[in-house]
């Protein structure tokens, strides 16, 4: 990929998920095998509000402090829902709070690190914000197709503005 893309602000408004969650590290990574055992008990989800799917990270306080990829953290496979009125019994909910999101809309394959060193260290450290303590997702629309070249998604990252000193 020979450039990247630019980053937009968004203020996420709180969402109502529901999927599969398994402890993670980036060494020992079980990505595929959380969607694999996911995909099919998501389809049963009655009251999602789109087709996307969100890949979520929820990351321990001061995960990247300093960053080691044997550092575990949670990973999400889920669907947005209207309410957890009618949750089945296989899959589990989680309140994503709203709050501000640098948002990259990525074409390139899921594998490719190379957008995350951008973001982490070219784009935050110039962007006058810093990375909050929320999840990081990626929305995974029609245009997703995993481990694609020609791949869509969009990568959420939480911010908020840098205060001076």
């Amino acid at each position: 990929m020979s450039s990247f893309p630019q980053a937009r602000i968004e203020t996420l408004t709180e969402k109502k998920l529901v999927g599969q969650s398994v402890s993670m590290s980036l060494v020992k990574n079980q990505t595929g095998a959380l969607w694999a055992k996911s995909i099919p008990l998501l389809k049963n989800v009655t009251n999602a509000v789109s087709s996307d799917k969100y890949s979520m990270q929820v990351y321990p306080e001061n995960y990247y402090k300093p960053f080691n990829p044997n550092n575990t953290f949670t990973k999400w496979a889920c669907v947005e829902v209207s309410d957890f009125d009618d949750v089945p019994d296989s899959l589990q909910t989680f309140l994503l709070e709203g709050g501000a999101y640098a948002v990259f809309d990525y074409v390139g394959r899921s594998t490719d690190t190379s957008i995350y060193q951008y973001i982490f260290a070219e784009w935050l450290p110039k962007s006058g914000y810093a990375l909050d303590n929320r999840p990081h997702f990626e929305v995974l629309g029609p245009k997703y197709k995993n481990d694609d070249p020609s791949s869509e998604e969009e990568i959420w990252i939480p911010i908020f503005k840098k205060t001076l000193p």
